[in-house]
C-alpha cells in the first residue's frame, strides 16, 4: 500500500514539473528575446530546440545569458586529422576548436564542420561523428534502467522461484505474458513464437521505457529518444532484418510468384510486392516518430502561447491543457510500445507462416 502511495506522488510530481519545467524554459525564451531586442517570441525556433538532437544537455539560461548545460563528449574522426576526443563545451556558442564547429545553417546544420583557414565550415567534406548526443545518452540511461529492471526480475526469480509474484514481479510479469500471449502467440504461432520473444520483450522495453524517460523534464531524463528518426529507423531496420531473414520459402514464392497470379500479370505484381516489403518497416518508423514527436510538440506550443500572447492571463489555460496533453502522451507511451510490437510480431508471423495443404 505504501508502494502504492509513492508511485502515484512521484506520477503527479512528473507531470507537474513536466508543466513547470516547459514553461521554465519558455520563460527563459522570453528573457532572452527581450534582454536582446523587442523582437517577437519565435516559439518555432523554441520548439523545434527543445525536440531535436544535441551536443549539450540544456537545463537553464541565467539573466546575464550565459547557459547552464551538461556538455557531452565529442567523438569525431576527420580524415585529414585523425581522432579528436573534447567536451562539446569547447565548439559551444559557435566556438571554434581544432579546426571544428557547429554549422547553424545549411545542410549540415547541428552538426560538427571542419572549419577552414578563413575561418568558414568547409561543409563538404565533414568528419565522421561518433559523439555522445543527447539522444544516444538517453538511451544509454534508458539501456541501465532496462538492465537493471530485468536483474533485479532474474533475481526475484532465482530467489522465490515460480510463486506469486511480488514487488517488480507483480509489475513487470503480467507485461511479460501479456506480450506472449496476445502479441507473439496470435501472430506468430505455437511453434514458432517463443525464437522471437527475446527481440520483441526487448523492443517493447526499449520504446515504453524511452518514452516514459522523455516525460520526465529533470537531467539526465527527458531526451526525445523515440521521438528521433534516426532511432526509429534502426528500431524498424531491426524488425524488417529479422522479418526478411528468417522468412520461409512461402514467403518468397508469395513475392516473386504469387499463387494464382497469371503469368502476365507478375511483372507488375512483383515490383508492388517488393515495394510492400520496404513500405512496412517505414510504416512503423514514421508512425512511432510522428507520434511520439507530436505530443512534445503540442506540450511546447501550449506553454509558447502565453509568450505569444505576452500576457499571464493565459497561463492557467495553458498549464490545464499541458497536464491534459500529458496525461495523453502517458497512454501514448504505453500505446506506441505496444503498436510497434505488435505489428513487428505481425510482420514476422506473416513472414513465416506455413502453407496450409488441403
Amino acid at each position: 500500500m505504501k508502494n502504492r502511495y509513492l508511485y502515484i506522488l512521484f506520477l503527479l510530481l512528473g507531470l507537474l514539473s513536466g508543466s513547470f519545467s516547459a514553461m521554465g524554459a519558455g520563460a527563459v525564451a522570453e528573457e532572452e528575446k527581450s534582454a536582446g531586442s523587442e523582437g517577437k517570441f519565435d516559439a518555432s525556433s523554441y520548439i523545434l530546440s527543445h525536440v531535436s538532437d544535441s551536443h549539450e544537455w540544456h537545463i537553464l539560461t541565467k539573466k546575464d545569458g550565459s547557459a547552464v548545460a551538461v556538455y557531452l563528449p565529442v567523438i569525431i574522426y576527420d580524415r585529414a586529422s585523425g581522432l579528436h576526443i573534447f567536451s562539446s563545451r569547447k565548439i559551444a556558442e559557435g566556438r571554434t576548436y581544432e579546426g571544428f564547429t557547429i554549422a547553424h545553417e545549411g545542410a549540415n546544420a547541428g552538426k560538427i564542420v571542419h572549419v577552414d583557414t578563413e575561418g568558414h565550415p568547409d561543409e563538404a567534406k565533414p568528419p565522421l561523428d561518433f559523439s555522445i548526443t543527447k539522444a544516444i545518452f538517453g538511451m544509454i540511461i534508458a539501456s541501465i534502467v532496462l538492465l537493471w529492471l530485468m536483474l533485479s526480475l532474474a533475481r526475484s526469480y532465482k530467489k522465490t522461484g515460480i510463486s506469486a509474484p511480488r514487488g517488480i514481479q507483480g509489475i513487470i510479469e503480467p507485461v511479460i505474458l501479456f506480450i506472449r500471449d496476445d502479441i507473439a502467440l496470435p501472430n506468430i504461432g505455437e511453434k514458432k513464437y517463443a525464437r522471437y520473444m527475446p527481440y520483441l520483450l526487448t523492443v517493447f522495453f526499449f520504446i515504453l521505457i524511452n518514452n516514459l524517460l522523455g516525460l520526465i523534464p529533470i537531467f539526465p531524463f527527458g531526451a526525445n529518444v523515440t521521438g528521433n528518426v534516426n532511432v526509429t529507423f534502426v528500431l524498424a531496420l531491426c524488425t524488417f532484418l529479422i522479418t526478411q531473414l528468417t522468412a520461409n520459402k512461402s514467403h518468397w514464392k508469395h513475392v516473386f510468384a504469387a499463387p494464382g497470379v497469371p503469368i502476365w500479370l507478375l511483372p507488375i505484381m512483383i515490383p508492388v510486392e517488393i515495394i510492400g516489403l520496404f513500405s512496412k518497416p517505414f510504416a512503423l518508423m514514421i508512425r512511432l516518430f510522428a507520434n511520439i514527436s507530436a505530443g512534445h510538440i503540442i506540450v511546447l506550443s501550449l506553454v509558447s502561447l502565453i509568450f505569444i500572447f505576452k500576457t499571464i492571463l493565459v497561463a492557467p489555460v495553458s498549464v490545464f491543457f499541458v497536464l491534459f496533453m500529458d496525461c495523453i502522451e502517458l497512454l501514448v507511451a504505453f500505446l506506441q510500445a505496444y503498436v510497434f510490437t505488435l505489428l513487428s510480431s505481425l510482420f514476422i508471423g506473416m513472414a513465416t507462416a506455413e502453407e496450409e495443404h488441403h
